[in-house]
């Protein structure tokens, strides 16, 4: 190797040549001559060495599209091809990854190194497949995937965030001395109720204060954060989140993967791609893919596109839709992820029209790569080019075809990969797959590999394995869930002026009940810890319902739990109030699927042997709206916590009055299946309650500095309150 100061060194060498022919031209013509041109050979063989020395798509210094295009003109069609696969981790090996130049692995639901694994055997198992790939030929960094769709749901001890559908509902309250009017358009959410004489409602007037709610965009981005963080505790850099589906029919099996009916709140909710990723640098192209550092990680988008909209919200299906109602519904939140970065977009199972998504070049080419400029990877859902086919997997090389021509870059085979790979070689060297969309695919999931720094720090550390399940994080899940659950009913026949909520902490004694209360499975809802989640308490950590009732109340106050009490023992044990949960149990993808959305046995009968019995607090976990009306008038108070994850204080923090309620219904609540779909902006709109409804309550410290202050603000209050009252009928 050349040091960098032969140059130097050469002049050096003719300058004392030079300076020697000077004094003896006749010796120095025939001995140095010779001694000159063999130092200039060796220097220029020098300089060849640093040429060939020097690789391009290893300096970090240079553009990550000069890194692409060097190393794409390095690698064969077989290392091309390669890192377009993405396998299940239980078929990868050191061997695989070298052999094939496999360029991403995954853990599908619930695939793990061994049960209840730690970050460290995360970490160790992530590493071994990441020296396979670097042991190959160009030594290209694997990326590995998993699905963190609620934080890292799949691995032991994490937080365990609410569902999506949860966080569209969270708000954030605001409070400003403005006079606020109410119009006819918003008197159904005008409720107040009595307090010492002290007036509280959705808006106030004057004297009263205007307090109002707003979405809060900024919670998720924060979640984002904490989530990039636990999955790089485990050493993975890459989540299939976030899903940002319009669900427009709760009959869907993944609707609470959905942030919302509206597709204005699932617009604001892509503020947890910069959670995930960091923010885009100012002078970033539109579309360019980002990841700011070893404590972010490479997010994806899902799933592409219209997914949420399939006909009576039948998973995989069809959804129906002329193009205008496509590009206004389900196609905004994409336009968001791109500017803010997203590094892949995953395509859905999912028909437009009949054609297969996985299939359909218009939108994947034409309009996500070209109209919206992304240029991040686009990667293939489990399986999803075998389901182009009817039956799936029928006839797999016109499906690889297809899928590839389309637009995919990355395909998850994630267990037939060889077979895979052996079709598209063939494809490429028989001419119908051209050359160039093999090197548009690799260039593009390089890029991305580039940008996040995967080559630079392909290897994971134990440096960030505290993050998993930090008191932090777990924190932030709680306030999360306080700010999700929605209040849709707070005192006995909707009477207002006498609610129920906030409880009284210290009591005689209070029953739990409900099959919901004591399961941090059922709590947390499908993928947790395995794809279809689970039950009991045994497969994660975090407090259920009933642990946060028991912290929550005053050492005095005895807490009995039965979970299907019959009527005559909750008659007989003079109960203060009884605070019953029941909702959904776990599903995921098709097997949530349901055409009645009926509440889970024994909910029903639960409810009416304590709700008629004593006044009762119905706490609903559900991953949607559910058949709720014949049960609601025997029920003095009605939260909806739709599947709050592993931090159950969250709930007992507004039933108790620690805090307020605030969230908002994301969906609209239906009466029966039979209005289904129904959504916000619909003609024939005759909802059990509104979209965007959710009452509001004080923290019990707020009603008490209120009542300190009731001689002075209460007579205008009342007045403001009755003024208001009317102004909402007439204007």
């Amino acid at each position: 190797m050349v040091r960098t100061n032969d140059g130097y060194c050469v002049i050096l060498v003719f300058r004392v040549w030079f300076t020697r022919v000077k004094k003896d031209p006749f010796t120095m013509a025939w001995v140095s001559v010779p001694v000159v041109g063999l130092f200039l050979v060796w220097w220029w063989m020098g300089l060849a060495t640093v040429k060939a020395d020097y690789i391009m798509y290893k300096d970090p210094t240079q553009p990550a599209a000069a890194r692409v295009g060097d190393l794409l003109s390095r690698m064969t069609l077989e290392e091309k091809i390669g890192q377009m696969v993405q396998i299940d981790r239980s078929v990868a090996s050191i061997d695989t990854m070298k052999t094939y130049f496999i360029g991403s692995v995954l853990s599908g639901g619930g695939s793990t190194p061994l049960p209840e694994a730690s970050a460290e055997d995360w970490v160790n198992m992530i590493n071994g497949f990441q020296k396979g790939a670097l042991s190959s030929r160009l030594g290209i960094p694997m990326i590995y995937g998993i699905d963190a769709v609620h934080g890292h749901n799949n691995v032991y001890n994490a937080t365990i965030f609410p569902h999506n559908v949860g966080l569209g509902a969270t708000r954030q309250v605001k409070v400003s001395d403005s006079i606020c009017f109410i119009s006819k358009h918003d008197k159904a959410l005008l409720y107040f109720y009595t307090r010492d004489e002290i007036y509280h409602c959705h808006l106030k007037a004057a004297l009263c204060n205007c307090i109002t709610t707003t979405r809060d965009p900024e919670l998720v981005r924060r979640i984002g954060s904490a989530t990039a963080l636990e999955a790089r505790a485990t050493g993975i850099p890459y989540v299939f989140a976030p899903c940002i589906a319009v669900c427009r029919d709760p009959r869907w099996g993944r609707c609470y993967e959905s942030y919302s009916e509206d597709h204005t709140i699932v617009q604001e909710m892509t503020e947890i791609i910069p959670g995930l990723q960091g923010d885009i640098p100012a002078n970033s192209q539109k579309g360019v893919p980002y990841v700011g550092g070893n404590k972010k990680v490479a997010a994806c988008a899902k799933h592409f596109v219209g997914d949420g909209g399939t006909s009576k919200g039948i998973n995989e299906y069809n959804t129906v839709v002329d193009q205008q109602e496509l590009l206004s519904i389900h196609m905004p939140a994409y336009s968001d992820a791109i500017i803010k970065g997203v590094s892949t977009v995953m395509i859905s199972y999912s028909s437009w029209n009949g054609k297969k998504m996985h299939a359909n070049r218009d939108l994947i080419t034409d309009y996500l790569k070209g109209t919206l400029q992304f240029k991040g990877f686009v990667i293939s859902d489990w399986e999803g080019i075998d389901r182009i086919t009817s039956p799936p997997h029928s006839n797999y090389t016109y499906s690889v075809q297809d899928s590839v021509l389309a637009g995919i870059d990355m395909v998850m085979v994630p267990i037939n990969y060889k077979e895979f790979i052996n079709d598209l070689i063939n494809l490429v060297k028989n001419n119908v797959v051209p050359m160039d969309r093999i090197d548009d695919a690799a260039g593009r999931i390089l890029l991305v590999k580039f940008t996040m720094g995967l080559f630079e720090n392909p290897l994971a550390d134990f440096s960030l394995v505290n993050e998993l399940g930090s008191q932090d994080h777990r924190d932030l899940a709680r306030e999360a869930v306080r700010k999700s659950v929605v209040l849709l009913k707070n005192g006995k026949n909707g009477n207002i002026t006498d609610p129920v909520i906030p409880l009284p902490k210290k009591v005689s004694k209070i029953l739990v009940a409900g099959s919901h209360a004591d399961n941090l499975g059922y709590q947390c809802g499908g993928w947790t810890i395995a794809w279809q989640g689970f039950s009991g308490n045994k497969y994660t950590s975090g407090t259920t319902i009933l642990g946060a009732i028991k912290s929550a109340v005053d050492s005095s106050t005895e807490v009995i739990y039965s979970e299907n009490p019959d009527g005559n023992f909750v008659k007989s044990n003079n109960f203060s109030y009884a605070i019953v949960v029941v909702g959904e149990h776990p599903y995921a993808e098709t097997a949530g699927d349901s055409p009645n959305l009926m509440m889970a046995e024994p909910g029903p009968s639960v409810i009416s042997n304590v709700c008629e019995s004593v006044k009762c607090i119905v706490v609903l976990i559900t991953g949607r709206p559910i058949v709720i009306e014949p049960y609601i008038s025997s029920i003095d108070a009605l939260v909806a916590a739709w599947l709050p994850g592993s931090e159950g204080q969250g709930i007992t923090d507004v039933l108790f009055g620690d805090r307020g309620f605030s969230g908002k219904l994301p969906r609209t609540w239906f009466r029966t299946v039979d209005q289904l779909p129904m959504n916000v902006g619909d003609s024939h709109y005759d909802p059990l309650f509104p979209f965007g409804f959710g009452l509001e309550t004080e923290s019990v410290k707020e009603l008490v500095t209120r009542s300190t202050s009731a001689g002075v603000v209460a007579r205008p209050c009342i007045l403001i309150v009755l003024v208001a009252l009317i102004l909402s009928f007439i204007v």
